[in-house]
């Protein structure tokens, strides 16, 4: 079944993770293409995404979404808040009626660890050290994309770009509990906010989010 995580965080917000193993023409069945996209895998998550939405909503606009300057799409009347993310064979998408929402996806890689110090401050990387030292069936870069991810999902909450991922977003600690974690966070960009986001790790993926006003 191609959707393969759901949950209803309350009655009014909603995540959804699809694994995309459709044909393009599946999904051109169910949602419009609104943009030019060449790539076509990157068309593929692009649609997968957008169905996402109304999988979770089936109500959900999607002819009337357009795209800010900062590359956040929106609704013009705010009817649904919503975030998209996607990577590999996966899209993750969350909808609220009532809160602002960030969702992010990323597949686990070494990569991460070579821009730790760009987006991590050493408080952080050492937070992060002491929160997974009895963890030992998570890798280092598991902990790092963790850590990233959370702050795409702040970064995708705000939606005003002009963030500095390493300044303006701070991660304050990490509990685990199996595969999933609950991380206390602060957007410290015009006046300091308070976050709590969760997470999930699965199949070498980890999916991020974090829904309030």
């Amino acid at each position: 079944m191609p959707l393969v995580y759901q949950q209803n965080i309350n009655e009014d917000t909603r995540l959804g993770v699809w694994h995309i193993a459709e044909a393009e023409d599946f999904f051109l069945a169910k949602v419009p293409l609104q943009k030019t996209i060449t790539h076509p895998h990157k068309r593929l998550q692009h649609l997968a995404g957008r169905m996402l939405l109304t999988e979770l909503f089936s109500d959900f606009p999607l002819s009337l979404i357009e795209i800010a300057d900062t590359r956040k799409p929106f609704l013009p009347n705010e009817a649904f808040h919503f975030s998209i993310s996607h990577c590999g064979d996966y899209a993750a998408a969350m909808v609220s009626k009532v809160n602002r929402v960030g969702v992010d996806i990323e597949i686990i890689s070494e990569k991460v660890g070579r821009i730790k110090d760009k987006f991590l401050s050493e408080k952080e990387q050492l937070m992060l050290t002491r929160a997974f030292e009895d963890q030992h069936e998570i890798s280092p870069e598991s902990a790092l994309t963790l850590a990233w991810s959370f702050k795409e999902a702040m970064f995708k909450w705000f939606g005003d770009g002009g963030v500095d991922f390493r300044k303006h977003l701070l991660i304050e600690s990490v509990i685990c509990k199996g595969n999933e974690y609950l991380a206390q966070c602060v957007l410290n960009k015009k006046s300091p906010i308070s976050l709590q986001l969760h997470g999930l790790m699965f199949n070498q993926n980890i999916l991020t989010w974090l829904a309030t006003r």
